[in-house]
């Protein structure tokens, strides 16, 4: 689900669907039909994570920060 959350977010076309990972997640709904929603939601966090770590590097690249400490 991650994946499928940045790759919306940065614009990306997935082009690989796999029935066995779909299968797998209706066995984990058939014992709990809840776990999607905690799945969702962990998905969600981590994606959040990882698109605010790529827009600060963006920012950092746009501004020419070559990793050394600017004097104050």
């Amino acid at each position: 689900m991650g994946s499928a959350f940045l790759c919306a977010a940065l614009g990306i076309v997935p082009t690989v669907r796999h029935a066995d990972y779909l299968g797998s997640w209706l066995d984990v709904l058939r014992e709990d039909n809840r776990a999607i929603f905690r799945a969702a939601s962990a998905a969600t966090k981590a994606a959040d994570w990882l698109l605010a770590k790529h827009a600060a590097a963006q920012v950092e690249a746009t501004q020419g920060d070559t990793g050394e400490r600017r004097a104050a």
